[in-house]
């Protein structure tokens, strides 16, 4: 228990400090401009809104959390598999390439209704809606990673008449490794917004329904503690799973350096 506090310790105790003082400010600005609570609620009322609605905020979080998961995952996929393409062909790469940026640049508001008119309302839609938003780190990231090998490794491997295929699977991807892991991190914190923000247009059931529903529901009655409520849901469900990818990230590229050194 020792150890790990000491290893933990340092990371924990700053943001644990600095969000008191967070807390702290934030009521005594309300405090002492009495300010209203349809407005700016007071802590105290955002945690007894947040102990009242536990169960209803822990669905949600649950909901919105396999939407963004699941939009996640297709995304490293998908973008990963795009991104092996791309490195195979400068022509390939330089006519299919824009149509990734257009992924990333189009507002999400023009194609939602697209989607829902593709998938229907509900998780699918979310789902998709995630997959667009996350999709394009994912496939820059491993692009660059697959297309910056060294000439003189690719030169080496030309001279001992490597295939293309043995030159993608010992070369190139050992290469693109960190770049995957780099735009998975991206990649996740966007699937968390691309989930609330598909919510926001494809919706749940009324017995069903994520964050966004919740967003949308708690603003339109002007239940400002339950949008802080869900607000601060929403933060910590994206801290939690850039957290982990990190997490895994720092577990892949750790079996990458070793693997490397015994090479």
């Amino acid at each position: 228990m020792k150890h790990w506090f000491q290893q933990i310790g340092p990371i924990m105790i700053p943001p644990v400090i600095f969000f008191a003082v967070v807390l702290l400010a934030w009521h005594l600005v309300v405090d002492i401009n009495e300010i209203e609570s349809f407005l700016v609620p007071l802590p105290g009322e955002v945690w007894q809104v947040v102990q009242e609605k536990s169960v209803e905020l822990s669905r949600a979080t649950w909901n919105t959390a396999l939407a963004a998961v699941s939009g996640f995952m297709l995304s490293v996929v998908i973008g990963t598999f795009t991104a092996f393409v791309f490195s195979q062909s400068i022509l390939v790469r330089r006519s299919l390439y824009p149509y990734a940026i257009f992924l990333q640049t189009v507002p999400i508001v023009a194609i939602a209704p697209l989607v829902i008119n593709w998938f229907g309302n509900g998780f699918q839609s979310i789902v998709v809606v995630t997959v667009v938003i996350s999709l394009f780190p994912v496939i820059t990231s491993v692009t660059v990673g697959l297309t910056s090998v060294d000439r003189g490794l690719r030169d080496l491997f030309e001279m001992n008449r490597a295939s293309r295929w043995q030159t993608l699977l010992k070369l190139r991807m050992p290469h693109a490794v960190p770049y995957l892991v780099t735009g998975a991190r991206t990649s996740s914190g966007l699937a968390v917004v691309g989930a609330i923000v598909g919510e926001f247009f494809a919706g749940y059931a009324s017995d069903h329904y994520g964050l966004g529903y919740l967003v949308l529901q708690s603003s339109g009655q002007l239940r400002t503690d339950l949008l802080f409520a869900t607000i601060i849901s929403s933060a910590l469900l994206g801290v939690m799973m850039f957290a982990l990818v990190t997490w895994v990230g720092y577990q892949l590229l750790a079996r990458w350096t070793y693997a490397q050194e015994q090479a």
